[in-house]
């Protein structure tokens, strides 16, 4: 049966359940009764791309290397947060892929007792090199970020003429056997949002989901309030224009609004980032490159593992820091940004 509009609020299921009691023990949890068993892991800063909704055209300043996560540092991490029970890990960046090391860092994550996926999010440019590699250190999934299949607006959009080797990295990625492979598109009015067909499309013969974000006030100060955004009411009224007979699927926490064309192999979800009216299921710890715990994509209030890694405390001081970073999560995203100064102008320096 085809079900629009927006969803009530489901619990995803999990094997661990939902705990509301203080932060103490093996887990991480908040005061709102949210158990975090997924954590992004940003491993740089830098970007192949110049998109005019993350970075000016000129770039801006990045943090030099030595201040960044060492891939030692990133490891001890995953080890410390897996005993924690988290199960999931994403690396995303800037470019993941951009570090010569990231197949090391996902064999390592994947072998890690306790973690059950390790994913990657990619603006695909270099994937059509690096997706074998990927595959056999024991990658679960890929997210490509893709916001056109138009060359032109492509460049328009990236300041990149590359169009081809992005979707050469994704016909890869499609071709080996990945459990997980997905399709980001930041939906912007009178830009790309009439092309929200064609990337259903892709859904036909493809086993992958296409995801449909709305647009984020992490710009750079680039296009945000110029009329672009198009929310995910809208990207769901023009969905029903154009596919009256859609079935409902589950999808992960974030995809909220999830639906699969009768015949098709993949599915395309809605995903309101901005709406926000996903927080109350929210299950993600933030770490940006240079080792600051984020625990919410809204909020400036950071917490520095990086500065307890590198003077050598211990695996439970650092477990403690990010339970305490969580603890202090607020209820939603509305609320953070509220209270938030805004202390990073990008995308790109908080982590995909």
């Amino acid at each position: 049966m085809t079900v629009l509009g927006k969803r009530p609020y489901q619990p995803q299921p999990t094997t661990k359940g939902r705990i509301s009691v203080h932060p103490e023990g093996d887990h991480i949890i908040d005061q709102h009764g949210r158990l975090f068993d997924y954590v992004r892991i940003a491993v740089n800063e830098r970007c192949n791309l110049r998109c005019i909704y993350c970075l000016p055209e000129e770039g801006i300043d990045f943090l030099p290397s030595e201040q960044l996560l060492t891939s030692q540092e990133i490891i001890r991490i995953v080890h410390i947060l897996a005993q924690l029970q988290v199960t999931k890990v994403r690396f995303t960046g800037g470019e993941p892929l951009l570090r010569k090391d990231m197949a090391h860092l996902v064999s390592q994550a994947s072998i890690t007792p306790g973690i059950e996926s390790v994913h990657i999010t990619t603006n695909g440019l270099l994937l059509s090199e690096y997706a074998n590699d990927l595959y056999k250190a024991g990658l679960h999934g890929i997210n490509i970020s893709l916001d056109t299949m138009d060359r032109q607006k492509f460049l328009k959009i990236t300041r990149s003429d590359c169009l081809d080797k992005v979707l050469e990295g994704l016909n890869l990625a499609l071709s080996l056997p990945f459990p997980s492979v997905k399709v980001n598109v930041v939906v912007m009015r009178d830009f790309n949002h009439e092309e929200i067909g064609d990337f259903v499309e892709l859904t036909r013969d493809n086993r992958l989901t296409v995801r449909f974000i709305e647009l984020m006030p992490f710009d750079a100060h680039q296009i945000w309030k110029t009329g672009k955004f198009f929310g995910a009411e809208k990207i769901l009224e023009y969905l029903s224009g154009l596919y009256p007979h859609m079935d409902e699927e589950e999808g992960s926490v974030t995809e909220e609004h999830v639906y699969r064309i009768p015949g098709h192999e993949g599915k395309f979800a809605v995903i309101p980032s901005f709406t926000r009216s996903l927080c109350e299921g929210c299950n993600r710890i933030r770490l940006t490159a240079d080792g600051k715990i984020r625990n919410c994509l809204y909020s400036d209030n950071e917490f520095d593992v990086k500065k307890l890694a590198r003077q050598g405390d211990s695996h439970e001081k650092i477990a403690d820091l990010f339970k305490r970073a969580m603890w202090t999560k607020l209820k939603d995203g509305w609320e953070a940004q509220h209270r938030g100064n805004h202390l990073r102008e990008s995308m790109t320096q908080i982590g995909g």
